[in-house]
């Protein structure tokens, strides 16, 4: 599975003004997001990782926690500072973080 190394931070510890990188698909992108997150998917994560700012902590979401762990170990391997967001986008959610959508309709975890 996953190295035990991965950092993992809870919703609730991520900043308001933190970089929230989202590597779920477009669908579920486009279904409900943190207004300010940007997204990657995880598909992409390798030929876009130029785009993550490597000079401050990178917080990375999915819908419960498996992608984003993936792409926490490959980053922190080349030498970002990355944490998973534990509980993902479900988690995000339930906590009542906002959230928007790309769709016209109620933001909605897919």
């Amino acid at each position: 599975m996953f190295a035990e190394s991965v950092p993992v931070v809870e919703v609730g510890s991520v900043p308001p003004d933190g970089y929230l990188l989202d590597v779920r698909e477009d669908d579920e992108w486009a279904a409900g997001h943190a207004p300010d997150a940007v997204h990657v998917p995880l598909s992409r994560l390798a030929e876009l990782a130029g785009e993550v700012p490597q000079d401050r902590q990178v917080y990375v979401v999915c819908r419960v926690g498996g992608r984003s762990a993936q792409a926490v170990e490959a980053l922190n391997r080349a030498g970002w500072q990355a944490a998973n967001v534990a509980g993902g986008m479900q988690a995000w959610a339930l906590s009542g973080r906002a959230m928007v959508s790309e769709t016209g309709e109620a933001p909605r975890v897919a």
